[in-house]
């Protein structure tokens, strides 16, 4: 195997940058083992962190046009390629950093990052050996399969992996093509009345700032509140269970026009509800100066729905309501109207709010949502559902009375 490629140095690393096609990765890159360890158990130890992660690897190569890979970084060790360098001259200037790297028979090739993308082009190829002529980006490093060799190679391969971060929230909904529910939210961020200008605050943590008097909530929760919502269109729509993984794989790819207007109109009908026939999302549209500043504060924590921990077990409750009853959401969130959402009140004392210390209160997802569909119907709940409010609130609370049948009287 003969490529060009261009040389560099960085660190006491010298490396090579080329392209392979799929084919060469294919007959050419094995798998990483024994070339770091000599141990037979730590060799399994790494076969196995080569999770499934790569046949979503292959589903990617082979449903995405615009696919596109970070480089492989690749070990080469038995005997070297040898290098050949060709001499650029350009305004007088000479440069050796580019040639041929010419492999001998003997050599042997493995991953030292990128071990699933190149299982997951492995694979596509099988289904598609039409593919072996595309290329990705590769750079050689030496290895030397000796005590020393290997532990240098295993700390560049912790390093890589080691800062090789997943994809964050908010990078997803800013600039994701492919998720539906990050396109859609993009779109309501920009167009829908209830979520443009300051509405809606991008905030480090889930948490709004307390000096923030204008925002409803965050655009992190608006994401995760709208994911709910695609929960409920994709059962309506394909008549299947929103499982996680279903939802990776659907939201992997960018889908039609008209799926995408669907789903974006099915949000709207929820959003349209929401501002219209919830009273106090009335008052805050209308409020020209510091809408929020009524309803999230430091003295009595103001109102639930203005607060992230607040808001998506709200969304939950009401999508689980509009399920089981199949409420629409305008008459939904106007009996909603009936019900305290002030924060300084029972139920939502030591569930969401300290009284005493004047703080909110994490970790109440689960109660809250139970809380809420309790307190629009108690009839929806069923008996385990009603068993587990029951403990979480006295829990939450420190009942002391250890008869749970009375815990939630009087909470209206």
């Amino acid at each position: 195997m003969k490529i060009p490629a261009l040389r560099a140095k960085i660190g006491n690393w010298t490396y090579y940058v080329t392209t392979l096609t799929f084919e060469q990765v294919d007959k050419y890159v094995s798998r990483i083992g024994k070339q770091l360890h000599n141990s037979e158990s730590l060799k399994d130890l790494i076969q196995r962190s080569i999770t499934s992660n790569y046949l979503s690897i292959k589903d990617y190569i082979l449903n995405q046009t615009e696919l596109f890979f970070n480089s492989l970084v690749l070990a080469v060790y038995d005997e070297y390629p040898e290098w050949r360098e060709i001499e650029f001259t350009y305004k007088d200037k000479e440069s050796y950093q580019m040639g041929l790297l010419e492999f001998p028979g003997k050599h042997k090739i493995f991953p030292v990052d990128g071990q699933h993308r190149v299982e997951g082009i492995k694979e596509a190829l099988k289904v598609k050996p039409e593919l072996k002529d595309q290329s990705i980006a590769a750079i050689f490093i030496g290895h030397k399969n000796d005590k020393q060799g290997k532990q240098r190679t295993r700390r560049l391969f912790t390093t890589l992996n080691r800062y090789a971060k997943p994809v964050r929230d908010d990078d997803i909904i800013a600039l994701d093509e492919d998720d539906t529910v990050a396109i859609v939210t993009r779109n309501l961020l920009e167009e829908y009345d209830l979520f443009t200008g300051k509405r809606v605050v991008y905030a480090k943590q889930k948490a709004i700032s307390q000096n923030d008097k204008e925002a409803i909530t965050s655009i992190i929760t608006l994401y995760q509140a709208n994911r709910e919502l695609f929960k409920v269109f994709y059962e309506n729509k394909y008549n299947k269970k929103p499982t996680k993984k279903r939802l990776e794989e659907f939201l992997k790819f960018r889908r039609s026009n008209e799926i995408l207007s669907s789903f974006q109109k099915f949000s709207i009908s929820y959003w349209d509800a929401f501002k219209r026939k919830l009273s106090f999302i009335n008052d805050y549209l209308l409020k020209q100066e510091n809408p929020a500043a009524d309803y999230r504060n430091n003295e009595t924590g103001g109102n639930l729905i203005f607060r992230p921990i607040g808001f998506l077990p709200f969304v939950k409750a009401c999508l689980e309501i509009h399920k089981r009853n199949s409420t629409s959401f305008r008459n939904l969130f106007e009996k909603f109207n009936n019900i305290n959402f002030n924060l300084d009140s029972k139920p939502w004392h030591y569930v969401l709010w300290n009284p005493i210390e004047k703080k909110m209160i994490m970790g109440s997802d689960s109660v809250t949502q139970l809380l809420l569909i309790y307190l629009y119907d108690k009839k929806i709940l069923d008996v385990k559902e009603s068993e587990k409010l029951r403990k979480g609130y006295a829990s939450k609370i420190s009942y002391k009375d250890t008869n749970l049948d009375k815990v939630l009287e009087d909470i209206k």
